[in-house]
């Protein structure tokens, strides 16, 4: 019997999060192995845009971005909102935590600079493997990976949306939690090189019912836009909500405006996680997608996987017996309270006549368009709460009343 090989640190996913957390241990001096299914260079079905936060996580990487380079990403300077003939566009807001811009860069890029950027930091991948926990009790000791068998201190749980993984560790969905389902592809368009993101808030199922979700393009600098939309599992008959029929509705709105020349590419649709039972335990810790760190509000997350990422990381150098515990407290901190208000705020606009109302009031004026933005931004957080921030905590407090009854009358999907 062959013995198991050792390693500080276990990354089951080699995506932003995955990576983030492997740049941050391999740089701080860890033994570090990342396993991946996809192979080298794979794309991930994605809208592509990159929040000021998700910016500021990759600066703090040092990952260049080669703003207008080649290969690059395209700098983005603000949000478009549009909600029915409200058009409001807002430049994003300048902070000392935050750069004032954003980004659009194609997941396959992306992620194959940030998988670089930790395999020269010492980092080893395996693709095309499919790593599983190796559990002693309730600790996880190592993975198993082609028959054989891996040690670490710590095992970081990158897998995304829940799978094999989250069901063997107990870090699956709350069952009755919202949910996302999304949807993509690319388009030809004189714009690709716009500045601003573009958010279309009010959008309709085929029998005119209104959808919590909204519609995008984020021009990609490449003489293409990535044009998607998203909906929540709150709204009436989710089940029956046709993806690609949706598609095509926002599809011939935009269409004039973006002069958009045919699918580049056949429309793929992911699965948004907003909640999980569990993301840490003994010997491991689950991070972004993985542990349900997907703002409800705008589907949005790689910025939270890249933070999670290096927290989980920068624990475990630190402290690597403590680091689980201690980055389930830290994350709990820094984003329960918006991400549940998010959660519950989803129940309230799955009411048609209640996100018809709200929709208009979002974009209504600056002041309430600025707090839109910020949330839509990632933007708020216990550490950065702002005017946002303020006004969430106090709808959280009116929504935890209200949570029963909308739970009670949602549309169960």
């Amino acid at each position: 019997m062959s013995s198991a090989t050792a390693f500080d640190v276990l990354v089951i996913g080699a995506g932003p999060a995955g990576a983030a957390a492997a740049i941050a241990a391999a740089r701080g001096g860890a033994t570090v192995k990342v396993f991946d299914k996809a192979p080298y260079g794979r794309d991930k079905v994605c809208g592509d845009g990159l929040t000021p936060r998700a910016v500021g996580a990759l600066n703090e990487l040092k990952i260049d971005l080669d703003l207008g380079g080649e290969h690059g990403a395209h700098r983005i300077d603000g949000l478009r909102m549009i909600a029915g003939k409200k058009v409001r566009e807002l430049p994003w807001p300048t902070t000392t935590r935050f750069p004032p811009n954003g980004a659009v860069w194609p997941r396959r890029r992306l992620d194959a600079a940030l998988i670089d950027a930790a395999t020269d930091a010492g980092a080893e991948v395996t693709w095309e493997t499919e790593a599983l926990p190796v559990l002693e009790g309730d600790r996880v000791t190592g993975v198993k990976a082609n028959g054989e068998t891996y040690t670490a201190g710590l095992v970081v749980v990158a897998t995304g949306a829940p799978g094999q993984v989250a069901r063997m560790l107990g870090a699956e969905r709350i069952e009755g939690e919202p949910f996302g389902l999304a949807i993509r592809t690319y388009a030809e368009s004189p714009r690709h090189l716009d500045r601003h993101l573009e958010a279309c808030l009010t959008l309709r199922d085929e029998q005119g019912t209104a959808v919590p979700g909204y519609g995008w393009m984020f021009p990609a600098g490449d003489g293409t836009v990535n044009i998607g939309v998203g909906a929540l599992s709150t709204m009436k008959n989710f089940k029956k909500l046709n993806l690609n029929t949706l598609l095509d509705a926002y599809r011939s709105i935009v269409e004039p405006s973006w002069q958009i020349g045919p699918n580049l590419e056949r429309p793929r649709a992911w699965r948004l996680p907003m909640s999980t039972r569990k993301r840490h335990g003994p010997g491991w810790v689950a991070i972004g997608d993985a542990a349900g760190l997907v703002n409800p509000m705008n589907g949005e997350g790689i910025d939270y996987g890249l933070e999670s990422g290096m927290l989980a990381a920068e624990l475990f150098l630190a402290d690597p017996t403590s680091a689980p515990a201690k980055y389930d407290g830290l994350i709990g901190e820094r984003f329960d309270s918006f991400l549940r208000t998010g959660r519950r705020f989803s129940f309230l606009i799955g009411h048609p006549l209640i996100l018809r109302s709200g929709l208009r009031l979002a974009v209504g004026t600056d002041a309430i368009a600025t707090i839109t933005l910020g949330v839509m931004g990632n933007l708020v957080d216990s550490e950065t709460p702002g005017a946002a921030g303020r006004v969430l905590s106090t709808a959280d407090k009116a929504l935890a009343i209200a949570d029963p009854v909308l739970r009670r009358t949602r549309a169960h999907p």
